[in-house]
């Protein structure tokens, strides 16, 4: 995605120190290693990598490892949790992004160790509290997962 293409300016790429001030996950949890662009209020291109170390491969599936589909998915919604924080000046905030609902799902191509996983979001609508997206994670140029999603913007628990 270039600039012209999106009509804004990037303000990417973010380093892991930006990401976690977006994003309450930690290890084993974090799933988004790399920004590589962010337009705010339109898209993120953002990177996985797929380690062999990675916790999951040790039972699914022992002899083939694959990413498990759920993972692949709440990477994209990573991604889209740092898109929405930082489009909306929430950085730092303590707000979270909570899952709404996840719809269209389709796992197209295996995810194995080794490889760094493409997640692309965009906002297809965004209002003040609740956003939804379509999003897609590429190996290599091909889609392995896509799916649309929604998410809400919501205080942390006291």
């Amino acid at each position: 995605m270039s600039e012209a293409e999106n009509g804004g300016a990037n303000i990417g790429p973010l380093d892991i120190g930006r990401i976690l001030a977006a994003l309450p996950h930690r290890y084993p949890m974090l799933l988004v290693d790399r920004v590589e662009a962010l337009i705010p209020d339109r898209s993120i291109v953002a990177i996985k990598a797929v380690s062999m170390n990675e916790e999951f491969f040790q039972g699914h599936f022992p002899g083939r490892p694959i990413m498990p589909g759920v993972l692949q998915v709440e990477a994209l919604a990573q991604a889209a949790g740092v898109l929405a924080v930082e489009s909306l000046g929430l950085a730092g905030s303590g707000k979270l992004v909570y899952f709404m609902s996840i719809d269209g799902v389709k796992f197209r191509k295996p995810v194995e160790p080794g490889v760094l996983l493409r997640l692309e979001v965009e906002f297809i609508q965004k209002r003040s509290r609740v956003c939804k997206f379509a999003g897609r994670a590429l190996l290599n140029g091909e889609v392995a997962t896509e799916c649309e999603f929604t998410a809400m913007i919501a205080d942390p628990p006291k």
